[in-house]
């Protein structure tokens, strides 16, 4: 019962063989994906999915290099696609500052603003975050995310950084890095943080572990993360998959089977 904490699947790149795969995904024993949204049309897309497959829930929210399209209108969207039966967290939110635009500012606003929708809707977060830790921990902070709860996904900070996430009850979102060879700062987080505060996730059908890095990723090479996972640890890959599953359903409020 893997659970895929965090996919793509209404992506662009799958439209050539989505439905075949995600039955592959399926048989494989992936028994959990959540499809999250990146802007207005794909969280359309990602609610379209939850519906068409049971075993499929999506994540409702503004990327923080889409917020260019946000507007009060559009969070209001947001906020009443969040009620769906489906809908099982506001995301992926957060600031991006690999790339010059939106502005840093534009991107505060919209953070701020929809970790306000998942407090309101009482729905936990699925936070990205990339050159910009300083500032997300900021924000978290003065939001007092910590009550909101989630998971800091794609984790590409240190064990400190980490640590200060985890205490403040988040979440660490793990997937394919922890395979490369130049992820000795993930090894270093998944070493030192409890296996109660890490999920699984693929950001499919971005970063493919090894020995499928720079291909399209799917749910299907879960397996080479919980094996990295495992191999840390120090513990069997069924205690990864259990334990990581069971931290999914309780941050997303999932407890019934599928």
């Amino acid at each position: 019962m893997i659970f895929d904490t965090h996919a793509h699947y209404d992506d662009e790149q799958f439209d050539i063989d989505r439905e075949e795969l995600i039955e592959a995904v399926r048989a494989s024993g992936v028994d959990h994906v959540v499809d999250v949204g990146a802007s207005i049309d794909s969280t359309a897309r990602a609610l379209e999915l939850a519906h068409k497959y049971d075993f499929i829930y999506a994540a409702v929210g503004v990327h923080p290099s889409e917020v260019e399209e946000l507007n009060e209108d559009n969070v209001e969207l947001l906020r009443e696609w969040s009620t769906d039966a489906k809908c099982v967290a506001i995301g992926e939110i957060g600031l991006d500052y690999h790339w010059p635009d939106p502005s840093p500012e534009l991107q505060k606003k919209w953070f701020r603003r929809q970790l306000q929708l998942a407090r309101q809707e009482r729905l936990p977060v699925i936070i990205h975050s990339r050159d910009a830790a300083a500032d997300t921990i900021e924000i978290m902070k003065s939001e007092h995310a910590e009550e909101i709860g989630g998971v800091v996904h794609c984790f590409s900070y240190s064990k400190e950084v980490a640590k200060i996430c985890v205490d403040m009850g988040y979440y660490i979102g793990v997937g394919g890095v922890i395979t490369f060879k130049n992820g000795k700062k993930l090894k270093e987080v998944v070493e030192e943080t409890p296996m109660e505060k890490i999920l699984l996730e693929t950001d499919c059908p971005y970063l493919s572990p090894e020995p499928f890095r720079g291909k399209r990723n799917s749910s299907l090479n879960l397996p080479y993360v919980i094996d990295a996972i495992a191999a840390i640890k120090g513990i069997e890959r069924e205690e990864v998959i259990r334990q990581t599953t069971e931290n999914a359903k309780r941050m997303y409020g999932i407890f019934a089977e599928v």
